[in-house]
């Protein structure tokens, strides 16, 4: 277990399966010295973890979107573990950002969005520090709370790059 995946374990968490590939695009890529994932959704066990329900979140569901943040952003971290090979070549957490479907009085998304940039730090230290976007949107495939991209820089030379076909 590499030491990323033991401050996972320290945490109690672990990274579920990575989604599977589609013949239209990848779950993540590596290109240039840096992986990016597709958009992420809160899924737990092929389920939509969602505050209140599925759809906008308002003022009253921030703590659970938070959370549900945090499992999109495990989702996106297996997806980037599936390319690398190991989480232990992230050299730097770029950027982050967060789609939140939002009721049209809700400005909150930065709010949000924290619930995934402090795992990002509880895990990777200070190579978790990123750029950040929070963005209200009216609607997400499945009718998902939200969606979460990530950008990360990676050493190739610290482990194997899985070829996608």
């Amino acid at each position: 277990m590499g030491a990323i995946e033991q401050s996972l374990a320290d945490l109690g968490l672990r990274l579920p399966p990575p989604s599977a590939a589609s013949p239209l695009y990848a779950p993540a890529l590596a290109s240039g010295g840096y992986v990016y994932t597709s958009g992420q959704l809160p899924l737990a066990d092929g389920s939509l973890v969602e505050p209140g329900g599925r759809g906008r979140v308002s003022d009253f569901l921030v703590e659970d979107a938070a959370r549900a943040s945090r499992i999109a952003l495990l989702n996106a971290l297996a997806a980037i573990r599936s390319v690398t090979g190991s989480l232990d070549a992230v050299t730097r957490v770029v950027r982050l950002v967060l789609y939140v479907a939002s009721e049209p009085d809700f400005h909150g998304q930065h709010l949000v969005a924290n619930g995934a940039s402090s795992l990002l730090h509880d895990i990777f230290k200070e190579r978790g520090s990123h750029v950040r976007s929070a963005v209200g949107v009216a609607a997400l495939p499945l009718e998902a709370s939200l969606e979460l991209e990530l950008v990360v820089a990676y050493n190739s030379s610290c482990t194997h790059t899985k070829s996608r076909k």
